[in-house]
């Protein structure tokens, strides 16, 4: 930045996972969380933050200098367009990132000529573990890599309660494992390994009043040969403390070694052929989500604006990753394989 005074942030939404932004915000060097805007006001004040109902009226007094949209994808295009015509210079939406493709590349395109900076707060990637994975695959901790797994075991889809305690609205999306959860690992799949060439899917409905998938597969031919599985089933649970923490457990193997992930956020390796483990990321300790990679990612964007590093996430890439979950749709209604 050219100047040394903090960024000012102001955040649109306080539903459940928003407590998880703000909270960030709040612990990262060089941000103030100004304000946040809520169509239920007591929500808003609630956060802390000076309270807004109307979006239009928080930009208009506030002025921020970004402004981050915890909505769910409705609201996203009509947010980011206000934004925009408030000259708002950096902005972070939650994933999904609004509700089609075509309305993605829309509101990407329009940002780019506004000259705003348009962030995805797709933050799976930015949980430690997968951090330290992406090394160790660099470093050639598997030697050449053959195969990726992960296995999303968070048991929190069983019963007609299923998510109204947390995200009610998970029961109603016509379009829920892959659509809400799965392309976590579309995108992290990619940071890791490389976008995918091909795909094939398999996707049911265990669940009756679930209106979209809650359990399937999807394999990913990766760049060089790679083969990776995502096995997705929202009523099975795996061995952690915290079923949310990793979501599940995953394997990454190669000629020289396989890398495991754990469900208490633990990452080892297996040299080919030996039966001990070397232990490469200790078990996670944080309490709230995901190894703390909510505040990882806005850490992140606040790097780049410092100017010490380049941006991921941008809209532009991430239209990518929805290209690749529409055609995982494609797949599972076809049959068929899909080609990239």
């Amino acid at each position: 930045m050219k100047n040394a005074r903090a960024i000012r942030v102001a955040g649109v939404g306080a539903g459940y996972f928003s407590q998880f932004h703000y909270d960030a915000w709040r612990r990262i060097e060089g941000a103030e969380l100004v304000s946040v805007a809520d169509h239920q006001l007591a929500a808003a004040q609630a956060t802390g933050a000076r309270a807004f109902a109307d979006t239009r009226q928080m930009l208009d007094d506030m002025r921020p200098d970004l402004l981050d949209i915890v909505l769910p994808p409705p609201a996203h295009a009509e947010v980011i367009s206000l934004a925009l015509e408030h000259q708002v210079p950096t902005i972070i939406c939650q994933k999904p990132f609004c509700l089609t493709l075509e309305e993605a590349q829309e509101m990407t395109a329009r940002a780019e000529a506004a000259g705003s900076t348009l962030v995805v707060h797709e933050n799976f990637r930015f949980m430690p573990w997968y951090r330290a994975i992406k090394q160790a695959l660099e470093g050639r901790a598997t030697g050449t890599l053959l195969q990726a797994t992960f296995r999303l075991r968070p048991g929190d889809g069983q019963g007609p309660e299923a998510y109204l305690d947390r995200q009610p609205y998970f029961q109603s999306m016509p379009r829920f494992l892959v659509h809400e959860t799965a392309v976590h690992w579309v995108d992290t799949f990619s940071y890791l390994m490389g976008a995918p060439e091909a795909i094939y899917a398999d996707l049911r409905r265990i669940n009756p009043v679930i209106a979209g998938e809650d359990a399937g597969y999807i394999l990913f031919d990766h760049p060089n040969g790679v083969r990776a599985v995502f096995d997705g089933n929202r009523h099975l649970d795996h061995a952690s403390d915290n079923l949310r923490r990793t979501m599940g457990e995953a394997m990454f193997e190669g000629s020289e070694g396989t890398l495991s992930l754990f469900g208490d956020g633990r990452v080892e390796v297996r040299r080919f052929g030996e039966f001990q483990t070397e232990t490469l990321l200790a078990a996670d300790t944080w309490d709230g989500f995901g190894g703390d990679c909510v505040r990882a990612l806005q850490a992140h964007v606040v790097d780049y604006l410092r100017g010490l590093c380049d941006l991921e996430n941008t809209a532009r890439a991430y239209c990518e990753i929805i290209r690749i979950k529409d055609a995982i749709y494609a797949s599972a209604k076809s049959g068929a394989k899909v080609q990239l």
